[in-house]
């Protein structure tokens, strides 16, 4: 199926955060699109092919690569201009959240499948910056008030 003239832009870490925007197949595949995560011969491997921009990690309390991450962040919004920003997460969507909100790009948010019983740190950032919060258990509805439940990505 040829793109759509749409844009996503797919954010998330190496691993499972990685696997969860992989599971969206069938819907980002009639999209144009780019993905942001960390560099890792696993993340190469799943993602040949695609258009990647390679982020700074650690995350974790690491102020230089947050700043790198957002400059980061800034150049990829202003060049491609997504039509949405689609992340589940961590640490490397919150600059991505904050500037597509000034951008006035529309983001969502997908809370991981395995945190059923407490939010994530990152979901908690993200969420006042996010135009659509999604999660996959009712459960954490109780965490997230007015967010949608998907079900299960894996």
């Amino acid at each position: 199926m040829p793109p759509t003239g749409k844009h996503v832009l797919l954010i998330g870490s190496a691993g499972g955060h990685l696997t969860q925007l992989l599971a969206l197949e069938p819907w980002w595949r009639s999209h144009e699109r780019s993905w942001v995560t960390f560099e890792s011969r696993h993340a190469e491997s799943l993602l040949t092919g695609e258009q990647v921009s390679w982020a700074y990690q650690p995350t974790t309390r690491n102020i230089p690569n947050l700043l790198r991450n957002t400059r980061l962040a800034w150049r990829l919004l202003r060049r491609t201009r997504p039509d949405v920003v689609v992340s589940t997460g961590a640490g490397v969507a919150l600059p991505f959240f904050v500037l597509a909100k000034l951008m006035r790009i529309p983001a969502v948010y997908i809370e991981v499948y395995d945190r059923i019983d407490s939010p994530t740190l990152t979901g908690r950032l993200c969420r006042p910056f996010a135009s659509l919060f999604l999660v996959q258990w009712e459960e954490q509805r109780r965490f997230y008030s007015n967010s949608v439940v998907v079900g299960n990505l894996l």
